[in-house]
């Protein structure tokens, strides 16, 4: 098995076909497909299946593509840090439940670096993806929450593939809302007072369940319940519906605006408050980039930044 082996089973894996993957690679296909033949000879298992729209993983082909993205991942880095070679544009991508800090950290990683010379990608996305994502490598770094009501759950996902979490700050419930809503005055917002308006949750998909909601208390009562993928449509909808949210408190208005308003959640017997453990999830025993130490980093100044507003405590 060859390094040039592993590069063209993912290169393959990410183009879902053949002829779209020899293209990227400047060889020809039946040449892939040799390739491909032999490495799958000696590895004892069907790396892909080919069926008439392209190709696809076997289960025992994924779990294969999975080892071989952190191997070349770590032979990456040791060729960035080690060759002089140019002309090769470096890959760093993030995937992250909807913050705004994620996304403003980001920013900031990427003007200290030539966008000539980097491949980035910022990925927004559903709790598993994030999970999916760094387990097999397609981002370095992940962004989630964990609390009392998902800590099991998520830990045991982390640990079925083979990650860890390192915890960033931990923060109290608000709600969050638009600036006109009737309770945005408020000191302290209680569940009764929410009743009358929609919750806004982020849609997880198929992994629709509370134990990997976005919003903290998921585990309590909301009568009505407003689903939606993206942050941008979830703003619009606080503004057209005075929907809520519930979340860390840690808004950049930067990227949001300033016409949202994040007010603390008031308990009581029957809902009680909890604390987000927000942190980062990385791929066990890796070696982190530069890149993402810088944007480690970012992460950290801007979370460092919002506590003189007593929103949050360190981790």
């Amino acid at each position: 098995m060859t390094l040039q082996q592993i590069k063209y089973a993912l290169t393959i894996a990410e183009a879902g076909s053949m002829n779209r993957a020899a293209e990227q690679l400047f060889i020809s296909q039946p040449s892939l497909s040799s390739s491909i033949k032999e490495l799958e000879r000696e590895t004892g298992i069907t790396i892909f299946l080919r069926t008439s729209k392209g190709v696809v993983p076997t289960n025992e082909g994924s779990d294969f593509l999975m080892y071989a993205r952190q191997v070349y991942q770590q032979y990456d880095l040791l060729t960035q840090k080690y060759s002089a070679q140019g002309g090769i544009k470096r890959k760093f991508g993030v995937s992250s439940q909807h913050y705004s800090f994620a996304v403003k950290a980001f920013v900031e990683t990427v003007k200290k670096y030539d966008t000539l010379n980097f491949e980035f990608a910022m990925r927004e996305t559903r709790t598993m993806d994030v999970i999916n994502d760094v387990g097999t490598l397609k981002s370095e770094i992940g962004i989630l929450y964990m609390d009392s009501f998902n800590r099991k759950i998520i830990e045991k996902m982390l640990d079925d593939n083979d990650l860890d979490f390192v915890p960033l700050i931990n923060c109290r419930a608000y709600v969050y809302l638009w600036k006109n809503h009737p309770l945005a005055k408020e000191k302290s917002i209680s569940l009764e007072q929410l009743r009358d308006y929609p919750c806004l949750s982020f849609e997880q998909g198929e992994h629709g369940s509370g134990f990997f909601a976005e919003e903290i208390l998921s585990d309590n009562d909301y009568p009505r319940i407003i689903r939606s993928t993206d942050r941008a449509t979830q703003l619009n909808l606080m503004v057209g519906l005075n929907g809520y949210t519930l979340c860390s408190g840690i808004i950049c208005e930067e990227l949001n605006g300033s016409d949202y308003a994040a007010v603390p959640f008031r308990e009581d017997e029957a809902n009680r408050n909890s604390v987000m453990e927000i942190g980062y999830i990385v791929k066990n025993r890796s070696m982190l980039s530069d890149i993402a130490e810088t944007y480690i980093g970012e992460v950290k100044k801007y979370l460092e930044s919002v506590r003189p507003l007593e929103l949050c405590e360190d981790a």
